[in-house]
């Protein structure tokens, strides 16, 4: 694989011990990124003692293609002592034993036939199986006394009978169940299988145990599991469902307030909100939620009660984040974090009101934060899992802010300068779009394996990362405006940041390029055709070329009607196709490296051979490379096929954009080593 001149033709083991060390590179790159670690859950025991958190672990690239292993470790809060606890397996769904105090955990050890719930002491000992079923645990919540276990598991259909040898393949009569069982620890006995129809997602035991919210779906195929997850209240002893919950939409979260007389969601505005960020409570006995702050400018996250009266929550707000509290009639909110600066992904509440969650922030990848149970205390940085970021450059980032063209909205974003970037002098600029579109980008760390960040700027290259209408994090209201106009104004956003910043001086209007995958494959694709006068060059991921042929390829199509077209293709076929980039092959003049996981079941791979073979056929001299890679799906998840698309992404922006040549010779389908 490819190094820096500096570190070429050093041993794997050599570089290795390159990278523990500080000050070996002056910049980041693809290298750096590849081995990249980063925390990405927490859970704080009842006294605040210890943190149980997880750390990605990616594989060498150069050695394996696997994806990272998730790694359990421990920090004592009082003497400040990390210690790799788990790291045999991967692991999920860290948490406390309520009453035990010990670290449960899911995973699969080499003899296991399925995965299962592991045990151990925070003092010490070796991880113990403490329970196991006959098919995979998909999630599990553990009751107040700590005997008991609620938890889904998916089970395979029955296969048809047949007496052939051959077997076919019954597309989507095949999805598997996903049952919900109780399993009481203290008896030896079998699992109770909950009364209820359709596929059990959430499980919350209700404060004294009698009780359990569930979230149920028609069907456990993606598109019911998006859209149609309804909460019921099943009695445990019996196992039969005693409330019904009027919920409709995204479903995020539903927590039991502490008297078990109400639950709170974190749920979808309504049917048609593409975002499960709005905060809801709702009588346990059933009912229709109430929403809690309905105007407000931000997405909620994710939820813990305080009291009876409150409720604790991570919020995105702009590209910032905030942790604080609300009152569950909407008023009296406050407080405990707010920052511009922390993309925070997750927390945990201990009794005492210490925090834990984990962000990361422009310098760095995610990592452990705690807050003091204090007042006004301050969050402390817990870990620093990336020991190569220490001395070297990065490029400045900010948050940019402009006005749409049509007048109706300031967009927001971030800019990476290049490093050392001096004011006046025109750039390269790499435009970055988020997937969703329901989704966005934080002020943090935007550096990865598809993301060009810092790496781009140690290049010599601005990136921008432009959070248009219909991203979250800004209120319903900016939520909605992108329904219903695919690939319209939202993508104007784009183009209209990309203005702002050349008129400011720092991008070069001969040389833009844009990336992103999923959504930000579609916008990839639409400024190399429909826009493509304006783009230098693009790299498109699992990108959408064709709206008719995604929505009979894609598993979603409900959702994709009832949150971002709002009719169905039927409805105007001649509308959809206009708002697809295949519809502007003609126009295309933007060299664009296409790439996929061969095996997507979201964007069908066919979806970038169909733009891929306009543009073949229909403009030849416009350079084009399509690659697939085997056993991914929807993004890539192992070690080397990231690697190998960081730095084929790297090589298509440095041979037509930093040059501003579209005309250049395709790169060679070798990498250097």
């Amino acid at each position: 694989m490819r190094r820096s001149s500096f570190v070429a033709g050093i041993s794997s083991a050599a570089l290795g011990l390159l990278f523990s060390c500080t000050e070996v590179h002056a910049q980041v790159t693809p290298e750096h990124i590849a081995r990249a670690q980063a925390v990405i859950q927490s859970s704080i025991s009842d006294n605040g003692q210890y943190i149980a958190y997880a750390v990605t672990a990616p594989g060498d690239p150069e050695k394996e293609n696997v994806p990272s292993k998730v790694q359990l470790y421990l920090l004592n809060n009082q003497t400040n002592e990390h210690k790799p606890y788990y790291t045999g397996t991967s692991v999920s769904q860290i948490a406390f034993r309520p009453k035990k105090g010990t670290i449960t955990f899911i995973t699969r050890q080499k003899d296991d036939k399925t995965n299962a719930v592991y045990e151990i002491d925070p003092n010490g000992g070796e991880a113990r199986k403490l329970f196991t079923f006959t098919s995979n645990i998909a999630g599990y919540s553990w009751s107040h006394d700590g005997n008991k276990i609620a938890f889904a598991a998916i089970e395979q259909a029955t296969s048809p009978k047949t007496p052939l040898t051959y077997k076919p393949q019954f597309f989507e009569e095949e999805f598997g169940y996903r049952n919900g069982y109780i399993v009481n620890l203290q008896q030896d006995t079998p699992p109770q299988k909950l009364d209820v129809e359709g596929a059990v997602y959430m499980m919350r035991w209700s404060p004294d145990d009698s009780k359990l919210a569930i979230s149920v779906a028609p069907t456990s195929s993606v598109d019911d599991s998006y859209m149609a997850q309804a909460v019921r209240v099943a009695d445990a002893q019996t196992g039969r469902v005693v409330a019904h919950i009027e919920n409709e939409g995204k479903l995020g979260q539903i927590a039991w307030s502490p008297d078990g007389a109400t639950l709170a969601l974190v749920a979808g505005y309504d049917l048609h909100d593409p975002t499960n960020g709005s905060l809801f409570t709702v009588p346990a006995t059933g009912g229709k939620p109430s929403v809690i702050n309905p105007a407000f400018p931000g997405k909620y996250e994710s939820i813990q009660w305080v009291n009876k009266n409150s409720i604790h929550f991570l919020a995105s707000e702009g590209t910032g984040s905030s942790l604080g509290t609300i009152g569950i009639d909407g008023k009296n909110t406050s407080y405990i974090f707010k920052s511009p600066d922390h993309d925070i992904s997750s927390f945990d509440l201990a009794p005492n009101g210490a925090v834990s969650f984990t962000a990361n922030t422009p310098q760095h990848p995610s990592e452990l934060f705690t807050i003091a149970g204090k007042k006004n205390s301050a969050p402390v940085r817990r870990t620093f899992s990336n020991k190569w970021l220490d001395g070297l450059k990065l490029g400045r980032q900010e948050v940019v802010r402009y006005k749409a063209r049509d007048g109706q909205f300031d967009i927001e974003g971030m800019l990476i300068y290049p490093v050392d970037y001096k004011e006046g002098n025109p750039v390269p600029l790499i435009t970055v779009v988020h997937g969703g579109p329901e989704s966005h980008y934080g002020n943090g760390w935007l550096t990865a394996y598809s993301m060009p960040g810092q790496m781009a700027a140690a290049k010599g290259y601005a990136v921008f990362y432009p959070n248009y209408r219909g991203s979250t994090g800004r209120g319903t209201v900016f939520t909605y405006s992108s329904q219903g106009d695919l690939a319209g104004k939202e993508f104007d956003d784009v183009v209209d940041g990309v203005d702002y910043l050349i008129g400011k001086g720092i991008a070069d209007k001969k040389r833009i390029g844009v990336t992103g995958g999923s959504y930000g494959g579609y916008a990839s694709a639409w400024m190399s055709t429909y826009y493509s006068d304006r783009f230098a060059a693009a790299v498109m991921f699992v990108g959408i070329s064709n709206n008719i042929s995604k929505f009979g390829t894609s598993d979603i199509p409900n959702e994709m009607y009832l949150v971002h077209s709002r009719k169905r293709i039927w409805d105007d076929w001649k509308w959809q196709l206009e708002r697809s980039p295949v519809y502007y092959a003609d126009r295309a003049q933007t060299p664009i490296l296409i790439m996929h996981g061969a095996d997507d079941p979201r964007v069908h791979p066919t979806q970038s051979m169909e733009l891929y073979r306009h543009l073949k056929v229909r403009k030849p001299e416009v350079p084009v490379r399509l690659i697939y890679y085997p056993g991914e799906g929807h993004g890539n998840a192992r070690s080397g096929s990231r690697y190998d698309y960081n730095l084929r992404m790297m090589q298509w922006f440095d041979t037509y954009l930093m040059t501003g040549d579209a005309k250049a010779a395709l790169p060679g389908l070798d990498l250097p080593e």
